[in-house]
């Protein structure tokens, strides 16, 4: 049979053995958070530098980029297209922009897809009246 002070003892080992395994999963956890931080900030640079690319040598696009370049005017065309069926469905049917009725805001409004949007904040909650 074992004495107090074994077990008092074996219970000691096992809860620092708890800790150090804790401690070592949320640090594992953290570096995976930090690793989808970057890899996040990997995948914004590539879109910022597709954007440049396809802003500076879009129109004469070298080698490999030329697919892909082809592919975003088309795209850009087809939207465009797109608008001017729209405008004329819009005029033929005296259809407003105006989404709400308020005056303020436009179907049509949006970014230019060279520039990046900026984030919106999500506005804080408001604490509960009492």
């Amino acid at each position: 049979m074992f004495s107090f002070d074994e077990l008092k003892s074996r219970a000691l080992d096992l809860t620092q053995s708890g800790v150090a395994k804790a401690k070592e999963l949320t640090d594992v956890a953290k570096l995976n958070i930090a690793n989808s931080t970057e890899e996040d900030n990997i995948r914004k640079a590539y879109i910022e530098l597709g954007k440049l690319y396809y802003a500076e040598r879009g129109m004469a696009p070298e080698g490999a980029y030329a697919a892909l370049c082809e592919r975003i005017t088309a795209s850009k065309q087809k939207i465009e297209e797109n608008r001017a069926k729209i405008s004329e469905i819009k005029a033929a049917n005296d259809v407003s922009d105006d989404v709400c009725g308020c005056g303020c805001c436009s179907a049509e409004t949006e970014v230019a897809p060279e520039e990046p949007a900026a984030p919106v904040e999500d506005p804080k909650p408001e604490e509960p009246r009492q």
